[in-house]
C-alpha cells in the first residue's frame, strides 16, 4: 500500500490569477471616442461571458452606460501591442486606486498599443482588426462581488464572432482550430504563450453543434 505525502504549503496570495486568455475589451467613451483595455478575469459560457471590472475604471463604467462592448482575443505575437496599455487608463482624473499603482492617462488607447480600429456590425465599438478574434456583446446583467463597490461582473451576449481565417479549422465554416489558434495568456502579471497539446482529451469526441445554445439564433 503506497502512501501519498501532502506537498502542500498554506500561502495567502495577492491574487490568484493561475493563467487566463488576455482580453482587449473595446467600448465607448462618453465623447464618443473609442477605449480600449486589456483584462484577464473574463470566461466564457457558450455564447456568453463573465467580465470582472473594477468599478471606477473606465471600461466598467462605459458598459454600465452604453450596454456594449468588444471582446478581442489577442495572439501570443500581439504581446508587446498589449504590453503597451499596461499601466494605462482612460479615465481623468486617474482612480486614486490606479494612480497610487503607477497608472496614467492616455486618451487614444488604439493609438498607444498601435493597433487599428474597424467597424463593428452590432455594437458601436470598434473591434481590433489585428485580434485573431472579436466578439462584438451586449451587456445582459451587471453583478457586484464581493463586499462594498469596488468589483462588478459583467454578464455579456456575444452577438457576432469574427476570426481570421488562418485560426479556422480548413474545410470547415465555424471551428477553430486549436493548433493554429495562440492566445495570449496572463499569468500573475506575466505574459505567456499557449504550448502544444499535451494530451488527447476524451471531451473532444463530443461534435461542437451539440453545445449550440439559444444565443446563437438570437444573435442573427
Amino acid at each position: 500500500m503506497s502512501t501519498v505525502i501532502d506537498k502542500h504549503t498554506r500561502i495567502e496570495p495577492g491574487i490568484l490569477y493561475f493563467g487566463t486568455p488576455v482580453v482587449l475589451v473595446s467600448s465607448m467613451n462618453p465623447d464618443g471616442t473609442p477605449n480600449l483595455a486589456p483584462m484577464s478575469s473574463a470566461f466564457w459560457l457558450g455564447w456568453r461571458a463573465m467580465l470582472g471590472w473594477g468599478a471606477r475604471s473606465r471600461t466598467a463604467q462605459n458598459l454600465a452606460r452604453t450596454g456594449e462592448c468588444v471582446l478581442n482575443l489577442p495572439s501570443d505575437a500581439l504581446a508587446a501591442a498589449v504590453d503597451r496599455l499596461a499601466l494605462t487608463t482612460g479615465s481623468d482624473p486617474v482612480p486614486a486606486g490606479k494612480y497610487d499603482r503607477g497608472y496614467r492617462f492616455v486618451a487614444d488607447k488604439f493609438g498607444r498599443a498601435g493597433l487599428t480600429p474597424v467597424p463593428s456590425e452590432t455594437v458601436a465599438p470598434p473591434r481590433v482588426a489585428e485580434c485573431p478574434v472579436s466578439m462584438e456583446a451586449v451587456v445582459e446583467n451587471a453583478h457586484q462581488v464581493g463586499p462594498g463597490d469596488g468589483v462588478i461582473a459583467f454578464e455579456v451576449r456575444v452577438t457576432r464572432v469574427w476570426v481570421h481565417d488562418e485560426i479556422r479549422t480548413r474545410g470547415t465554416d465555424d471551428h477553430i482550430d486549436p493548433d493554429a489558434w495562440r492566445p495570449l495568456i496572463m499569468s500573475f502579471q506575466k505574459l505567456y504563450g499557449l504550448g502544444p497539446q499535451v494530451h488527447e482529451s476524451t471531451l473532444a469526441s463530443i461534435p461542437e453543434s451539440m453545445y449550440r445554445g439559444p444565443d446563437i439564433e438570437r444573435a442573427r
